[in-house]
């Protein structure tokens, strides 16, 4: 009796099923100039050990311009990075 056995490809899509999303809430995340505000040089600082955990994504939450009456989530110009962020 001959057997044949085959291996499914996975597909582009296969990768949001299993994949690892590592959320980051930059208010809070990591801080690289020391005003106790988490800015995105302080993402960009921490995605080597990010990447380390073998994430296969990132979420960011919002960074935009906002009054943060609602800590960034009421956006008010998705154009713009708030300086409370950085640059």
């Amino acid at each position: 009796m001959n057997t044949t056995t085959t291996t499914a490809r996975p597909t582009a899509a296969d990768w949001s099923r299993g994949g690892v999303i590592y959320q980051i809430y930059p208010r809070s995340f990591a801080d690289s100039n020391g005003d106790g505000v988490g800015d995105l040089p302080g993402i960009i600082d921490k995605l080597p050990y990010v990447a380390s955990l073998g994430v296969d994504a990132i979420w960011i939450s919002p960074f935009f311009k906002s009054p943060m009456k609602d800590f960034g989530y009421d956006i008010a110009d998705y154009r713009e990075v708030d300086p409370l962020f950085g640059t």
